[in-house]
């Protein structure tokens, strides 16, 4: 079924209006007890199923500083949520959901590394990091790259879902995950397509560790944006390699090199690179006020569902305040580094994708294998009637309206 039309970039879809509609009624009325987004109340109920084991669980695998900073950053962002974010009825439902899922993540994460401390110790290929703004090309350079077989990537469904479970069951879940996404924003697959089993960001790993970037999308919270970014970030880079080391060995393809993308990258690059000093750096370029439309469209689609009081000059303010700092931090952090660093434009890409994949790999010194580019090849078909076209309709309908 095709999406609705998406007349303004705040707009919700008709199904997230009856939830949220739906919620404030059953909370007024008594049948249902409303969300509580407090640090202790949140940890309390994520847990629960660990019982005894919930305190090694907590500091299972880590440095005692990762387990302060994962706390402060909590209790942070409660209060960050409770006074600023001005949540409807459905979004504090979600808000509720998305970090009590993170809590128990990280308690299950900690059990595990508790009983198999070995993964931890899983070597890892020399990667490839494409590091560049939200809507600059990053996701097609981070797919095509991602096609060739002598590379390996982070899945959907290992991303949202990072505890290793046998038979598919991660798979399943992240299924059922996008499905009621979609139901809720009927824009989600033309603005970010996504499915269970393909390529993905690490977003969510870097966000388990509680970085400000995917909860800032979805919600107006200044102060935990302000705090977060002044931060160091060490500890969610350490977490980050745990959960890579991880699902490498779980997926067993730890030998191959691992490509890896997420925009929010560029805010912590010097911190990325110190932990991962082999990595080979992809760079997507293009036109500023092209990616703030975009991003500002993304943001609003996320923001629009969540608040009933969104602004659109306050998001448009806020991203670009982001573009000037991850601009600042990428040349901040290549003054000091050495390694390999290729830069792809955005419009160079689109008018010859092969020609510019070729030349990366030429710079990097990697095979380009008739495997690679048969797969490439075979994706960038695919991409010629994919959905993510109908959000440049969208852009161009916003752009029209002023």
């Amino acid at each position: 079924m095709p999406a609705p039309l998406r007349d303004h970039p705040l707009a919700r879809g008709r199904l997230a209006e009856r939830a949220n509609d739906w919620l404030g009624t059953a909370w007024e009325k008594g049948w249902l007890k409303r969300p509580v987004l407090e640090a202790d109340t949140l940890w309390s109920i994520a847990a629960r199923p660990f019982g005894a084991r919930a305190q090694d669980a907590e500091i299972g695998g880590r440095r005692p500083e990762d387990v302060a900073d994962f706390r402060e950053r909590l209790e942070r962002l409660c209060v960050a949520i409770e006074t600023e974010a001005n949540l409807n009825a459905l979004g504090r439902a979600m808000a509720h959901g998305q970090l009590v899922r993170v809590i128990r993540n990280r308690l299950a994460l900690g059990a595990l590394w508790t009983d198999r401390p070995q993964l931890l110790a899983t070597p890892l290929a020399r990667p490839i990091i494409v590091i560049g703004h939200m809507r600059s090309g990053t996701t097609r350079i981070h797919k095509l790259l991602a096609a060739d077989p002598a590379h390996t990537f982070t899945r959907y469904c290992d991303a949202y879902h990072p505890v290793p479970q046998s038979f598919g069951a991660n798979r399943a879940k992240s299924a059922i995950d996008l499905a009621m996404l979609g139901a809720l924003n009927p824009w989600l697959q033309t603005i970010h397509p996504m499915a269970a089993g393909d390529v993905e960001e690490e977003l969510a790993w870097i966000s388990a560790a509680l970085h400000h970037s995917i909860y800032e999308s979805q919600w107006h919270i200044p102060s935990y944006s302000a705090f977060s970014e002044a931060r160091c970030a060490q500890a969610i880079y350490r977490e980050y390699a745990r959960l890579l080391r991880t699902d490498a060995a779980h997926r067993g393809n730890g030998d191959r090199p691992r490509v890896m993308k997420v925009p929010a990258f560029s805010e912590d690059l010097s911190t990325l690179l110190g932990q991962f000093p082999d990595t080979r750096v992809v760079i997507s370029e293009r036109c500023r006020e092209a990616v703030l439309r975009s991003a500002v469209s993304l943001v609003a689609n996320q923001m629009g569902m969540q608040s009933d009081t969104s602004d659109l000059d306050r998001i448009t303010a806020q991203w670009r305040h982001k573009l000037d700092l991850r601009e600042a931090r990428i040349e901040q952090a290549l003054a000091t580094w050495d390694g390999p660093v290729a830069r792809l434009q955005f419009d160079a890409l689109n008018a010859d994708w092969e020609r510019e994949i070729r030349r990366i790999y030429g710079e990097f010194g990697l095979r380009l294998s008739d495997q690679a580019l048969t797969a490439m090849r075979a994706l960038m078909a695919t991409s010629e009637s994919g959905q993510h076209h109908a959000h440049s309709e969208q852009l161009k309908r916003f752009a029209a309206q002023g």
